[in-house]
């Protein structure tokens, strides 16, 4: 991973193997970055996606392998219990520009993977909500 950094943007590249949520979290908890937005574009071969499902409550993922191009990828960035906290969605598309979507729980980069990142100053947290069954922003 390299970057290079623009007032409170940061342009990020990442290589062959690195995995994209996790890269992203190291990078913004070295960076200082509590609140902002992550953008990006790219190519992976093995991607998870999930999908909650608001009855049960519960996230149902899938793992996609081979060759898909990220058609877009956009999330926040936050904070939870005194750690960075990404929600990150993405969409590939297949070798049949087939294109699938939802929750990003990992991406593996295959070729290479360029991100936008803009931090925004300040922090907002997350708590669970049991009425919800998710991590919502509080601000309170």
């Amino acid at each position: 991973m390299e970057f290079k950094k623009f007032g409170h943007k940061y342009i990020v590249r990442m290589d062959k193997t690195e995995e994209v949520v996790s890269v992203l979290k190291k990078f913004c908890q070295e960076q200082g970055i509590t609140l902002g937005w992550v953008k990006g574009i790219g190519a992976v071969n093995r991607v998870q996606i999930g999908l909650f499902e608001t009855l049960t409550k519960q996230y149902h993922s899938v793992v996609l392998e081979g060759d898909y191009e990220i058609t877009s990828l956009l999330g926040n960035i936050s904070t939870m219990n005194g750690e960075i906290y990404l929600h990150i969605h993405i969409n590939v598309a297949d070798k049949t520009y087939k294109s699938q979507g939802g929750h990003l729980s990992e991406a593996f980069i295959s070729a290479t993977g360029e991100f936008l990142i803009e931090a925004i100053e300040g922090s907002v947290d997350r708590a669970f909500c049991d009425e919800v069954g998710l991590n919502l922003y509080k601000f309170n």
